[in-house]
């Protein structure tokens, strides 16, 4: 279960010292967007140490690699080798999810590494979210799928408000969801952080609507992100009441019954069964 992916410049050696303290599920090693073009190369190099670095309190580590051809496969080899959990594709097509597919095998089997490297990608331009579906199921390895919220709108000559953002954002969810794999992101900027009241609220639709987790780019933003992409001690206490209710009905031949002035049925159970079931997880991973 990851609720929180936090984004770390790798060119930052403050930032990357600091990132295993903020609490997040994953961390987001960037080689891209926030890493000058002069200082690609030297944060690529650093991944050896910061990979290891950054995972040391058991976050997922990813890294986001560079998505032009001279760099991609530099990028995702060097990833590979530091051990990270999984690869962030930028600018990604169903054709690109192939191809650092492939270098992730040859990198493994290179380096006899036997815990396969996952890719999420980002969609960041509309034929890549008309093309959702086919990019969440292009290889085993796609582990989830997240909208982007700044360079999609950039590539449409338009601006990043919510109402823009809905629209795609579901359709990427949407096809994460068709496709088996992790649904990332709020229907709101990430660079927008400043009011937490409005993150929050953005938190919980997007968990209301099913996304696992989000991106932040800012340390405040994690643990709004892991509250709210976790079950509450209400959710959990009237799902425990659900499932109970649902026993006593089974016993008096009722397939379907009336729960707190609701209809019940087994879609409704099985939601408070995966609400019950994250907990667990959750729960579990707190213990260890």
């Amino acid at each position: 279960m990851i609720r929180s992916l936090i984004f770390v410049p790798t060119s930052s050696e403050r930032f990357v010292a600091k990132a295993h303290e903020r609490g997040a599920d994953a961390i987001i090693l960037d080689l891209e967007d926030s890493v000058l073009p002069s200082q690609k190369e030297a944060a690529r190099a650093r991944l050896a140490e910061a990979v290891p670095l950054v995972g040391q309190k058991g976050a997922k580590v990813f890294v986001r690699v560079n998505s032009e051809d001279e760099r991609v496969a530099l990028d995702t080899a060097a990833a590979c080798r530091a051990g990270a959990f999984g690869i962030v594709l930028p600018k990604a097509n169903a054709a690109a999810v192939v191809r650092v597919a492939a270098i992730l095998d040859y990198v493994e089997r290179e380096s006899g590494k036997t815990t396969p490297t996952v890719i999420v990608a980002i969609l960041e331009d509309p034929a890549a979210v008309c093309e959702a579906r086919n990019i969440g199921s292009a290889s085993p390895r796609v582990f989830g799928l997240m909208c982007a919220s700044e360079d999609l709108p950039t590539s449409m000559n338009a601006e990043p408000t919510t109402e823009f953002l809905r629209f795609p954002k579901l359709l990427v969810h949407f096809a994460a969801k068709a496709a088996g794999v992790r649904s990332f992101g709020l229907m709101r900027a990430i660079s927008d952080f400043g009011d937490l009241e409005a993150v929050n609220a953005a938190i919980a639709e997007a968990r209301s609507f099913g996304f696992d987790g989000a991106t932040c780019v800012h340390p405040n933003v994690v643990p709004l992100l892991n509250r709210g992409f976790a079950p509450t001690p209400e959710q959990v206490d009237k799902a425990v009441r659900l499932l109970a209710a649902a026993e006593d009905a089974k016993t008096k031949g009722q397939g379907a019954f009336l729960f707190e002035g609701k209809m019940a049925d087994e879609p409704v159970l099985q939601r408070a069964r995966n609400l019950l079931l994250r907990h667990e997880q959750l729960q579990a991973r707190n213990k260890s």
